[in-house]
């Protein structure tokens, strides 16, 4: 879509046309009165002409298809001049769609095997130019019947990616059928023989550009037979004999410059080649390892790099922000066509710096920072459209350390803002051009990792540019778009300006547009949804937009394990804001939602399996969710990747046994965990390093141990031990706490009850364990684990008075912050008020000791938990607990506390009544 025209967007958030108004304070009648409507149809044919210039093919059409004058107008042969196939699927249907309108086609732009098969059924006979890229799969039968098709040809280029599976035998059909070729550039041959260099000397007499870059052979002394040869380029190609090279290239009567980059030229050849050739002016060799110092002749250029750092003129003290200047003054002098000659320069600097970035080489830092940063943006305000896209995708791979993990030499990054790069991106986005459009969002996207860049985007507008760009309907453009605010959502202070945007209705209207074989898009898509959910505000404009079914439906049907996991991860992220919002039943009632993430666990994946497990972990949360996931194999499935997981990484590991937590809340699913297996992993889990897996697979067992079976069954695999060592040793007060409940539920007597009444399992169990001996060791570490809180001479003052100050210093010493997160039901805040009357003195006072950590003012659900107990008329039984004469003194003190906390949470609930009445 074009940025040129720009609408302004009113209060309601629609799109109105932008009027502009002159009012004269002198005289009323001069200004103009607004319309409320233009007739488009009036404007000059001229004007409408220049108009559909600025648009892409896809805008043309949908303007022309608007009435019969411009239909007519559309179709005009000078709006069909060139053509950018390269976002499209261009096939032999949309090939046979436009080729009547290709009869004055004279500039092609293609990308990879497909588009090239296809572009002979365009019946372009005119065409002069033809440039390819992802050309790797391209054959000798192809390129032969694309230069039999289209004799006029002048210019074909093809790369940079390498053309491997083109030979000389295709280069001979091109000089063959294509005699005014002028310039031929080809990347990565294996071979370019002497009969395929000698037949374009033949056949080819007005040949003056030839560029064999990154080939592994070419003929030397062939090429010294291509007399009409002015700019020439090897750059790239290793196994050149460089002293035959220079014995026939000095002989060439019009060679004015050439590119040796990145191939072992040495000093010995360069000087012989600058000093005995004629019209040779400018030899560019940058990044050659043998070339160990700079060689001066009079009147000639040496663009190379010593020591890692670009070589300038020895009497210049010109900066790289205008070297290109400096060296078109040096050259002008006796180039004639010095306009020509710097566009080959500019062209050839950009290819190199682009291959020197790919290389990531640590050597380049230097360079880099104090050079090639500034080289790059000035090439991006070339006069050319390719140099410019290739200088844009350099800044955007030369920053990039590690592409897997996103991350980014900040170092770069920042040399890059400092230069104005981002003003310059950004205004190259705005172009009307969709391919510099795609390379600067690119390049903002990958920049956007730092976030001293990404804080200055937003502040120049770029958030805009980028949910713009978003809505693009050239699918390039729309994947750098997305992945750029991907990188910008990570910020927390960017989410809420790009939902301002119109971010998040881009972002999701990208999933349905390309729901198939679009697999970076969708992922980007995703990503940055992903990012945008984590906030509560914006995780219901997302759900608002059709984001549930959006990423539903890509959970569902995308096979890409990119967009699985992120789509995974959106769903994790919006399920997780618990009362704030309705997402989390939201999207568990989504039409498979549920279970589309059960199969994901499934994933050959790592990184799917985490996010799913993560998403069905908080969508477990809700009581209809829990079930239904359970329904749809989930706890089959949990279990199964909680077995698999041992050696994965700690995020997977963590949530597997978070999800496992989540569903045995359910005494059924409980009872189902235990018998699918679902104890011995847990178990494993619990005895990681890791305190974020441990904490999570204690709080699972707490969960679990609950029911005399699986009670049993920890034991029997030896989750006592794990259990105490994490009771006693644990740096999570959070693990330590939930691990001590987990040890107070299976010895509170029921175990033994079910033990006596004799299962076969249970049987065994109590021959092989000695429960009496466990239940000891047990008792004795949770004992110990509420000691470490109990400071002896605050206790000892609160047990002779129960001052609200008293039980107030009491309360801060023993509070655990973390607990505050956990939710509980009834039933579970019912088991410890029951655990009050328990005979053994110590899990009385455990009992306690949770209740207090479950009321304290301030904590996230301490409300709701005080609510249950209130209803429940468990506040009576508190009473008698502390005033009893068989309860130990530390639960007398924890169940005042407790008390005190219902009254504070009750007080302000009638505080909260009040105001709404008044």
């Amino acid at each position: 879509m074009s940025r040129r025209v720009r609408q302004r967007v009113d209060d309601n958030g629609v799109d109105s046309p932008q009027r502009y108004l002159v009012i004269s304070d002198d005289d009323n009648d001069l200004a103009p009165k607004a319309q409320d409507s233009v007739d488009w149809t009036s404007l000059s044919y001229d004007t409408v002409l220049l108009l559909f210039t600025r648009l892409n093919y896809r805008d043309r059409a949908s303007l022309a298809s608007t009435c019969r004058t411009w239909r007519s107008l559309g179709a005009s042969s000078c709006l069909w001049t060139s053509l950018d196939l390269r976002p499209h699927k261009f096939d032999l249907s949309m090939a046979a769609s436009l080729a009547d309108r290709c009869a004055n086609l004279q500039k092609v732009r293609f990308r990879g095997l497909d588009s090239a098969d296809a572009m002979v059924n365009l019946r372009a006979r005119n065409l002069v130019e033809i440039s390819g890229d992802y050309c790797r799969k391209i054959t000798d039968a192809t390129l032969s019947m694309i230069a039999a098709r289209h004799e006029a040809l002048e210019s074909l280029q093809l790369g940079p990616d390498f053309c491997e599976r083109i030979t000389s035998d295709a280069i001979k059909v091109i000089a063959f059928c294509c005699p005014k070729l002028r310039k031929l550039r080809l990347s990565g041959m294996r071979d370019v023989n002497s009969e395929a260099i000698e037949s374009l000397a033949k056949h080819c007499p007005q040949l003056c550009d030839v560029g064999f870059l990154d080939c592994l052979n070419i003929n030397e002394e062939a090429l010294g037979k291509v007399v009409s040869l002015r700019y020439l380029s090897v750059a790239g190609t290793m196994n050149l004999n460089w002293r035959v090279a220079a014995e026939n290239w000095e002989k060439l009567p019009r060679l004015t410059a050439l590119d040796a980059s990145r191939t072992s030229i040495d000093n010995v050849a360069v000087s012989r080649l600058m000093k005995s050739s004629q019209s040779l002016r400018v030899v560019c060799a940058l990044n050659c390892p043998l070339l160990e110092h700079d060689v001066n002749v009079k009147g000639k250029l040496l663009l190379a790099m010593f020591n890692n750092a670009f070589k300038f003129d020895d009497n210049s003290k010109k900066t790289p922000k205008d070297v290109f200047a400096h060296w078109r003054e040096m050259i002008s002098k006796e180039d004639k066509s010095i306009d020509e000659t710097m566009r080959w320069i500019e062209w050839i600097i950009s290819h190199s710096l682009l291959r020197m970035a790919e290389s990531n080489s640590q050597a380049l830092n230097s360079f880099w920072l104090n050079q090639g940063a500034k080289l790059l943006l000035r090439l991006m305000q070339s006069s050319q459209e390719d140099v410019q896209e290739r200088a844009a995708t350099g800044l955007a791979t030369f920053i990039v350390v590690d592409d897997e993990n996103a991350s980014i030499d900040c170092g770069r990054a920042e040399a890059v803002m400092r230069d104005g790069g981002i003003r310059l991106l950004l205004k190259l986005a705005n172009s009307w051009r969709e391919g510099l459009q795609s390379e600067a969002a690119k390049a903002i996207a990958n920049l956007s990792v730092n976030a001293n860049v990404a804080k200055a985007v937003a502040e120049e507008g770029g958030i805009n540019v980028l949910a713009g760009l978003a809505k693009s309907m050239n699918r390039l453009v729309a994947e750098e778009a997305a992945g750029g605010l991907w990188n910008l959502s990570v910020g927390e202070e960017h989410k809420n300006e790009i939902a301002q945007a119109g971010g998040v209705n881009a972002l999701v209207k990208l999933i349905f547009r390309w729901p198939n074989g679009c697999d970076g898009v969708l992922e980007r898509a995703a990503g940055a949804l992903a990012n945008l959910a984590a906030d509560d505000k914006c995780s219901t404009e997302v759900a608002r937009a059709g984001g549930v079914h959006a990423l539903v439906m890509l959970a569902r049907n995308c096979k890409y394990e990119g967009a699985q996991e992120q789509a995974a991860r959106a769903l994790a992220n919006l399920a997780a804001h618990g009362d704030s919002n309705n997402n989390n039943a939201a999207v568990g009632q989504e039409a498979g939602a549920l279970e589309a993430l059960v199969q994901l666990t499934k994933s050959p994946h790592e990184g799917v399996q985490q996010e799913a497990a993560g998403a069905l972990w908080n969508l477990s949360f809700d009581d209809k969710n829990r079930e239904s996931i359970a329904a749809f194999g989930g706890v089959e499935a949990l279990v199964a990747l909680a077995k698999e997981c041992s050696d994965a990484s700690t995020g997977l590991q963590e949530r597997a046994a978070g999800a496992l937590w989540g569903l045995s809340v359910s005494e059924a699913n409980s009872i189902a965990i235990g018998q699918e297996g679902g104890i011995p992993p847990l178990i494993a889990l619990a005895g990681s390093e890791a305190e974020d897996v441990h904490e999570t697979a204690a709080g699972a067992l707490w969960n679990l141990a609950f029911n005399p079976g699986n009670a049993l069954r920890i034991v029997a695999e030896g989750g006592v031990v794990a259990l105490v060592q994490l009771c006693s040793s644990s740096v999570s007060k959070m693990a330590r706490f939930m691990a001590a409940l987990a040890l107070a539920y299976m010895f509170d007597g029921r175990m033994d009850e079910y033990a006596m009444i004799g299962s076969s399992s249970a049987e065994s169990t109590s021959k092989s364990v000695s429960l009496p001996g466990a239940r000891i060791k047990a008792l004795k570490h949770i004992e110990s684990f509420i000691t470490t809180f109990m400071e002896p001479q605050v206790f000892a003052a609160a047990a002779l008075s129960s001052a609200p100050s008293m039980l107030a210093q009491v309360s801060e010493k023993i509070r655990i912050p973390e607990v505050g997160h956990l939710r509980c039901s009834g039933s579970e805040i019912g088991r410890f008020v029951t655990m009050l009357r328990n005979p053994s003195p110590i899990l009385k006072a455990c009992a306690a000791f949770a209740l207090v950590q479950f009321t304290i003012p301030g904590g996230r659900h301490a409300m709701h938990h005080a609510s249950l107990m209130q209803n429940a008329g468990e506040a009576r039984i508190l009473r008698s607990a502390a005033a009893a004469a068989n309860m130990p003194r530390e639960a007398k003190i924890f169940a005042k506390i407790v008390l005190r906390n219902l009254e504070h949470h009750q007080a302000e609930c009638s505080k909260g009544k009040k105001s709404i009445i008044l």
